[in-house]
């Protein structure tokens, strides 16, 4: 049978099952050092060595590994990105979105398409939210994950919004401060309060150590209420998450604690109105809120739309922050 795009696509399962398993037993730490046989890496893995001779030997065709000789392999550069202590690892991200919990979510798509209602509750009986404070394991790394995309982005994010504009900005729903830490050292004269459950903070004292001095840790429930009269209010890939109902709940939160000159900067990646095959990252993000959390990602006239049912006004949008698709959409309170 002959290749092509779609039998790729139809296989798709298989790489991102290798590429987990590369991440769930750190090969790439153990070739960090110099390369080693796959008996070498069993042993310190724990893996049945020629089962993983034969994993390696696939990995080497996806550019993860390299097969030096027979039996010898060595990390690619782009396999480093799997090392846990990389600048730019993505190790989290990989354990998180092709672990069991996601991936029963996924396989459970068909039911969310009959009914539209979202697969995790329904696969795992709980809430995301409940489910990762009740997983400590599953926590730790669903916040690295948020870490290591947001460490990604950042500098563009940065780049493209002028935070030197505020002198206190909140970071809601901020995990563990990896964006309100980057923001904070963008800008020397700016203060920030980062905003979120006990869960999410519990690693902010290692991202915010360096400005610490110009930082507040709060914590609270963005659904309640959020720290009241600052000049900025950042909510990074939050919005997404939730159905319209709940965002905009969020949102008149948010709104009940601004002052008239305050800001909303929401961090989202926004939907175009016609798609492309340039657009496949989003809408693949969209489908994973399907299942996952009942949210959605959205056009830029949907939040326009939704912060209005919250009396916010949207005045200003960055448009797609290269390369990646965010925007980085401001609003006021209306009127």
């Amino acid at each position: 049978m002959a290749r092509s795009p779609l039998m790729d696509m139809a296989f798709g399962y298989m790489p991102a099952q290798m590429v987990h398993m590369a991440a769930e037993l750190r090969l790439a730490d153990a070739l960090a050092g110099e390369p080693r046989t796959s008996g070498e890496l069993a042993k310190e893995t724990g893996a049945h060595a020629p089962s993983l001779y034969r994993l390696l030997r696939a990995l080497t065709c996806m550019g993860v590994v390299e097969q030096r000789e027979r039996d010898l392999f060595a990390l690619t550069d782009e396999g480093s990105r799997l090392c846990s202590d990389a600048p730019d690892s993505i190790r989290s991200l990989v354990l998180l979105f092709c672990g069991p919990d996601v991936w029963r979510t996924w396989g459970d798509m068909a039911e969310t398409l009959r009914t539209g209602e979202y697969a995790w509750r329904r696969v795992t009986g709980k809430t995301p939210f409940e489910f990762f404070a009740d997983n400590e394991e599953l926590s730790v790394t669903f916040n690295e994950a948020m870490a290591e995309h947001t460490r990604s982005v950042a500098p563009v994010l940065i780049e493209a919004h002028d935070f030197t504009r505020y002198e206190m900005l909140a970071d809601l729903g901020g995990g563990d401060g990896t964006l309100l830490a980057a923001i904070l050292r963008a800008a020397p004269k700016l203060r920030g309060i980062l905003y979120d459950l006990p869960t999410g903070l519990e690693a902010a004292a290692g991202s915010l150590a360096d400005v610490a001095e110009r930082c507040e840790v709060v914590t609270g429930d963005f659904f309640e209420s959020v720290p009241e009269g600052v000049d900025a209010y950042v909510l990074k890939s939050v919005i997404h998450d939730w159905d319209d109902e709940k965002a905009a709940a969020i949102l008149r939160t948010v709104r009940a604690g601004m002052r008239p000159d305050s800001r909303v900067l929401l961090v989202e990646q926004v939907v175009p109105e016609m798609v492309g095959p340039d657009t496949m990252g989003v809408l693949m993000n969209d489908l994973n809120m399907l299942v996952a959390t009942g949210g959605r990602e959205r056009t830029a006239g949907e939040y326009r739309d939704l912060l209005a049912t919250a009396d916010l006004t949207m005045v200003a949008d960055t448009g797609p922050v290269p390369p990646s698709n965010y925007h980085i959409i401001e609003a006021t309170p209306a009127g």
